[in-house]
């Protein structure tokens, strides 16, 4: 490797780096709500359902809708800057949802961060693509969506003792404020480091893009013609994964009331336990997906991406089912665990799926599309899955761990046989993109 070359994939390594801080600093914001389940049903008077509308829909519907016209502007204007502008938005929207008074201020307040997250992904992905040759580009992904989990577990981790904490002293009292619940001091912490990891974006250079391209944004007419000339590749994909995604998420929603209702932990335990697997398990999911991927791809399986997708979902299902019926602590822990683990696997692998499609000129905007939908039904839809049939088939609280057992078995075989009827056009799409860029 010559110095210049070196140089590049170090710089390449870098914007990874600071990229995955910022995706971790955003799932934080995001995921901090699966912790609050109990103190704000008990602060504003509200169940499991609209809990989860808070906690996915409020987040998921203005994220997916502004992720196209963001994504716009990532395809012909600088992403850099774009990212950090949407930082410092999610960050100080967080920092409000602690100031909420009730139900629908809480919902705006989290429309607001979702508002402001919609940005980061497709803009990622698509500097992220241009920084690395396709052969490590399953790696490099996975490596950027370990914020995910580091995000995750440290929201569970973080909040869990910020809950405990608070509760053993009562109210906090704060200059201004007067007397704050725990959940809302939560809120205003975690929304404090983004403001930070902006000002670091500052340091990253914009990878160039592909040559030819030129700083025009491609019509969305043109982006949406692309897509359906490859309806069934994409079609197959996109869709499955977001199903599978609804089981994902509603699993990291309600995975810590899964251990607070069904074996009596403690917020402060329940977030340093759920919190530790996805930190350990969740990154392990991650980088071995990016890891087999790449090592089936280089082998000439151009549909390797989604085919460790299929699998991972296959050996997902066990473990979530064993939720259902897990009655020791330790064996439920084992059963997050495998699920975790297994679900990560297509963290990073599922949105490069699309990138190997995908021409460089509209690639944030295909992200965007994809986005749109995997966000809007997975985390739309997920957790609300799971909090409708705990009030109303159930009609139980203390039933969380059927009703994720449940959801499981209806959504993973469905996402699962979407994704297996796509492989054959995902394959020729990924190679026919290669030989029209010629790109290793």
């Amino acid at each position: 490797m010559t110095d210049a070359a070196e140089q590049r994939l170090n710089s390449a390594w870098y914007l990874v780096g600071i990229l995955m801080l910022a995706q971790t600093c955003s799932f934080i914001d995001r995921m901090i709500m699966g912790l609050m389940v109990g103190p704000i049903r008990q602060s504003f008077g509200i169940s499991d359902t609209q809990f989860s509308l808070l906690a996915g829909l409020a987040f998921s519907l203005f994220y997916s809708l502004m992720g196209l016209p963001l994504a716009r502007i990532a395809d012909r204007g600088n992403r850099r800057k774009l990212i950090m502008i949407c930082i410092s938005l999610w960050s100080v929207m967080t920092a409000l949802c602690g100031l909420a008074k009730g139900f629908w201020t809480l919902f705006l307040a989290r429309v607001g961060v979702g508002v402001g997250e919609a940005a980061l992904s497709p803009a990622a992905y698509s500097m992220i693509t241009d920084a690395f040759p396709k052969k490590t580009l399953g790696l490099a992904t996975s490596v950027y969506t370990m914020g995910v989990t580091f995000g995750s577990g440290l929201a569970y981790m973080l909040g869990g003792a910020v809950i405990g904490w608070a509760a053993s002293i009562g109210s906090i009292s704060l200059p201004g404020l007067g007397a704050m619940e725990g959940w809302r001091l939560t809120f205003m912490i975690v929304g404090i480091p983004g403001l930070l990891i902006a000002l670091l974006l500052a340091t990253v250079k914009e990878p160039p893009r592909p040559s030819g391209q030129t700083s025009e944004a491609i019509p969305l007419g043109d982006v949406l013609r692309f897509v359906l000339e490859r309806r069934r590749a994409m079609g197959c994909h996109i869709i499955g994964v977001a199903i599978f995604i609804m089981v994902v998420f509603g699993i990291n929603i309600w995975g810590p009331t899964y251990l607070i209702r069904t074996f009596g932990f403690s917020p402060a335990d329940a977030g340093l336990s759920f919190g530790t697997i996805m930190m350990i398990l969740g990154t392990a999911g991650l980088l071995a997906g990016g890891a087999i991927a790449d090592a089936w791809f280089a082998r000439g399986r151009k549909n390797a991406y989604p085919t460790v997708i299929l699998i991972s979902g296959l050996c997902m299902l066990p473990f979530v089912l064993g939720l259902g019926w897990a009655t020791e602590a330790s064996l439920g822990l084992i059963c997050l665990a495998g699920a975790t683990f297994f679900s990560a696997f297509q963290g990073g692998i599922a949105a490069g799926t699309l990138q190997l499609m995908t021409p460089g000129a509209m690639r944030a905007q295909v992200a965007a599309l994809y986005f749109l939908l995997a966000n809007l039904i997975g985390i739309g839809l997920g957790p609300t899955v799971v909090a409708l049939l705990t009030d109303f088939v159930f009609a139980d609280d203390a039933a969380i761990g059927q009703s994720l057992a449940l959801s499981a078995a209806l959504l993973i075989p469905v996402a699962c046989a979407l994704i297996w009827a796509g492989l054959p056009a995902i394959g020729e799409a990924i190679e026919r993109n290669m030989a029209e860029e010629k790109t290793p």
